[in-house]
Formats: C-alpha cells, structure tokens, sequence
C-alpha cells in the first residue's frame, strides 16, 4: 500500500489549521481560562470518599488512620476544588473587574464555605439512604444501596453540584452533574431544589429540570421527566420557572411526563405510569391512564 499524497496532506493539515482562526466558540484554546473537567470529575470522586468515608475510603483498620486519611482528602480537596473555581468565576458577570488576587480571594471563600456545608449534605443523604432502604423492598441492606445504587450516586453528585450553585459557582456544578448522567443514566440539573427521602427507583432515564422544586419523601421509577412545555424561546426564557413543583409524599410511576412551571403537583398524590401532565393536581389525588386496549393477531 502506497503512502498517501504527501502534497495533499499537508494541504489538509493547513486546511482544518486555518479553520482555528476565527472567533466561534469550537475554537476556543485557551486552556488556561477554562475550568479542567477530568480534574472537576476527579474532586467528585474526592468528594464521595468524604461523603462516604467507610465506602469510597481506602480501607483503613483504626480510627487514628482514618482521621488521618479524612484530613489528608479535606485538604486535597479544597486545593483543587478553589483552583478551579477561580477559574470558572471568570465566566461570572458578578466579577468582570476583579483581579487574579481578588478572583483568588473570593474562590477561597467560596471553597471554604461549599466545604462548611459538607456535615449539612449527609444529613441530607442520610435521608435518602433511608428513603431507598424503606421503599425498595429488594434493598438487602444500607450497605447495597450504598454501593450499588445509581438512584443514590446520582443524588450524592447532585447534593454536591447544588451547594455549589447556591454559592454562584458557574459550569463547575454542570460538569459533575453531566459526569453522574453519564454514569447512571440519570439527568438531574444541580439548579433544581430537592428536599429529604428521595429515591429513585431504577433511575435509568430520569429527567429533572432546572427549576423543578421537589418536596420530601419523593419517590420517582424509571424514565420519568420533569420537564419544560417548550424551550423555544431558548436563552429568553433563563431565569423563568419552566418545570413543575412536587409536593411531599408524592409517587411518580415510570415513563410519566410532568412539564411546566405553572404545573404543582400537591401533596399525597400518585402518578400512574406513562401519564402525560401539564396541569396541576390536588393532594390526594390518584392520576392513571385508563385502561388501553390490547389487540392480539396471530
């Protein structure tokens, strides 16, 4: 086999070379002002190991030991977790003026105070232990639902990413959010709010939106959305609520689409599978399809 054209080779080679030099965004390449996602994934998997210490840890044998490695793992993490978002505060319009000093400051700050809320996220995750434990009766133990769940990796990223968006972090949060979606199948925007005892059952295809609000002891199956009606109006529509509330207590069936800000979904109520909804729901409320008709042909 012949070697290729040399002559055209290089011709290809300044060919996609000159296509670098506009302004489009594809082309972007500098690397030094923008957030390094491999290490923002990297500090989720430090993160778990905080979150988890006994699970994720490497396996220690004394307490001495363990508060050891915990200390060692705080510190690596507020490290790496305050380059990067000082990094990323670039992109925010809140801090145009800001020099390198001031920007480090203020992403030091931040870390610090991401790092205060970590005892508040495992109350919350402790929560949602329960929560898969006492609703799924094929849960054998904490332990398995610990370790193998993607319901609870899912949450955990996103327990963490939301902290950070509270705190105005930008891309960071989407990033280890994406990272758990990859993961599990599972899509939970870090913007949206999510109260205590939340389990997913299955998980695998579960959609929640930016705005969705979701009250305590949810409990959601498989491929069910919390969407928008519509992102036509695209960037117009940031900041408006586009996703449903969901009231305590509520059991949301596979396959069911709930969309709409304006859409509330009260207390008490259960969702069949496969419904479609655009309007809100009283509490106590049972919602099902109604029977289909099943046709058989030999």
């Amino acid at each position: 086999m012949g070697r290729p054209n040399e002559g055209r080779v290089e011709s290809i080679v300044q060919l996609i070379l000159d296509d670098y030099t506009d302004e489009r965004a594809i082309n972007k390449t500098d690397l030094y002002n923008q957030p390094d996602k491999k290490a923002v994934i990297d500090i989720v998997g430090k993160l778990l190991k905080i979150l988890y210490p006994g699970y994720y840890s490497d396996k220690v044998y004394n307490i001495y030991s363990l508060k050891n490695n915990m200390s060692a793992a705080i510190e690596n993490v507020i490290f790496h977790l305050n380059k990067q978002i000082m990094t990323v505060l670039k992109y925010c319009s809140t801090y145009p003026a800001y020099t390198d000093c001031e920007l480090d400051e203020k992403a030091k700050n931040i870390t610090l105070d991401f790092m205060e809320k970590i005892p508040q996220i495992r109350v919350y995750l402790d929560t949602d232990i329960q929560a898969a434990y006492e609703g799924d009766p094929a849960a054998g133990s904490k332990d398995e639902v610990i370790l193998s769940y993607p319901g609870l990796y899912a949450i955990s990223v996103y327990r963490v990413a939301h902290e950070l968006v509270l705190l105005g972090v930008p891309m960071i949060p989407r990033i280890m959010a994406e990272h758990a979606h990859s993961v599990t199948g599972i899509d939970i925007h870090p913007g949206a709010t999510i109260g205590k005892y939340f389990f997913m059952d299955h998980g695998t295809g579960i959609v929640i939106g930016e705005t969705a609000v979701i009250g305590e002891h949810v409990k959601v199956y498989q491929g069910v959305t919390l969407g928008g009606l519509s992102t036509k109006g695209g960037q117009k529509l940031k900041g408006v609520k586009r996703h449903p509330t969901i009231g305590d207590y509520v059991t949301i069936y596979s396959g069911s689409s709930i969309l709409g800000g304006d859409t509330v979904i009260e207390e008490n109520v259960v969702i069949g599978g496969n419904t479609f909804i655009t309007k809100s729901i009283g509490k106590d409320t049972r919602v099902s399809v109604k029977e289909q008709e099943l046709q058989f042909k030999n």
